[in-house]
């Protein structure tokens, strides 16, 4: 009886410990396994139909799209300036001269030291060509066939050092000569004759023929609806009828301290003869012609080098991250070129707990 007692004893203990150990097993299963990421409550906005901007006028003048400060890389004495303003150069032409007096003597001076060094060269030359002669009919020691050896090189490095010091002189005395780099209008003048300038002075400024631009001061407001390359319309002030299309070329990063209004460039393609430099234009943006869609700042999501937002699956209510285009971007809001399409469900608040795939709960759509 007590056998019996002991063997159901321990059959009662066996069982307890393999249900032990398949609960066990079963809890490091289930942890094996990642849960499910949570649904998250975001709110959103549907991608609709961008509302056409309203038109902008602007008034400017035209000013060169390059500009170039020419000036001296010595200082001296200005000679000359051959140039006014208003005057018409080309490319090559000399604009100024300094005195050179100076650096004609310096170069005279170098060209001596070579004719010199050229005459020391010659005898060390020929000192060397008679030790080595008189070493092969062995009349001489090696010690002084390797003197003469060494007076040659000397001499040598001696020529190439003194060349090298009339080429830097020929350099200088071409620096007093100061010529147009490229074709243009000489728009202003630093420098008169008999003045002593230094280094670095500007003493002509052109405006090269190539390339015009339209200037205008912008208003804060237009400017933070002012696109990238966005077309304008430019005419002639005094002639409407003169006209010429451009593209934003630059928008100032910064505004003017006086006026607090941020400077536009506009390149003008082919403008005609009477867009003439300080001319006073007007320029329209057309809104048809600027509308672009527009999303909360705070939808962007930075991947990289890339910039998008979420999107959501109407049928799965899952999210996928969708790159853009990004025009431009303020603390409130980002216009958009490429990757948005109408219809779409634009994560706005909540996209940076977001993981792509993962299904979320619509707080609330508003049609945009």
């Amino acid at each position: 009886m007590n056998g019996a007692r002991k063997a159901g004893s321990a059959r009662c203990l066996q069982t307890v410990a393999l249900a032990t150990i398949s609960l066990t097993a079963a809890a490091c299963n289930r942890e094996d396994v990642e849960a499910p990421p949570p649904v998250r409550i975001v709110r959103t906005i549907t991608v609709d139909t961008p509302r056409e901007a309203a038109d902008i006028s602007l008034t400017g003048h035209i000013e060169a799209q390059d500009l170039v400060s020419l000036s001296f890389r010595i200082g001296g004495r200005l000679a000359e300036r051959g140039v006014g303003v208003g005057a018409t150069v080309r490319g090559g032409d000399v604009v100024a001269r300094l005195d050179p007096e100076n650096e004609l003597n310096e170069l005279r001076s170098a060209r001596a030291a070579l004719a010199a060094a050229q005459g020391g060269f010659r005898r060390a030359e020929n000192q060397f060509e008679r030790q080595r002669h008189l070493l092969g009919r062995n009349v001489t020691s090696q010690a002084d066939f390797e003197a003469a050896e060494q007076g040659r090189t000397t001499a040598q490095a001696q020529v190439d050092a003194a060349r090298a010091r009339v080429r830097s002189s020929e350099d200088i005395v071409g620096f007093t000569i100061l010529k147009a780099d490229a074709p243009g209008v000489v728009t202003r003048i630093g420098a008169e004759p008999a003045e002593v300038v230094a280094a670095g002075r500007m003493i002509v400024q052109i405006a090269k023929r190539d390339g015009r631009d339209a200037v205008f001061e912008v208003p804060a407001d237009m400017v933070r609806t002012l696109l990238p390359d966005a077309p304008v319309h430019v005419a002639l002030s005094g002639d409407p009828a003169v006209t010429a299309t451009g593209r934003v070329r630059e928008i100032a990063p910064q505004a003017d301290p006086v006026t607090r209004t941020f400077r536009v460039r506009v390149g003008l393609a082919d403008p005609p003869q009477a867009f003439r430099l300080g001319t006073t234009v007007s320029g329209t943006i057309r809104g048809s012609e600027a509308s672009a869609n527009s999303v909360p700042a705070t939808a962007l999501i930075r991947s990289g080098q890339d910039t998008g937002v979420w999107v959501v699956d109407p049928q799965s209510l899952t999210v996928s991250l969708r790159t853009l285009d990004v025009l431009s971007t303020d603390p409130a809001m980002a216009l958009v070129g490429k990757g948005l399409m109408l219809g779409d469900i634009v994560v706005t608040a909540g996209a940076s707990l977001l993981k792509n795939g993962q299904q979320v709960r619509l707080a609330g759509a508003e049609p945009r």
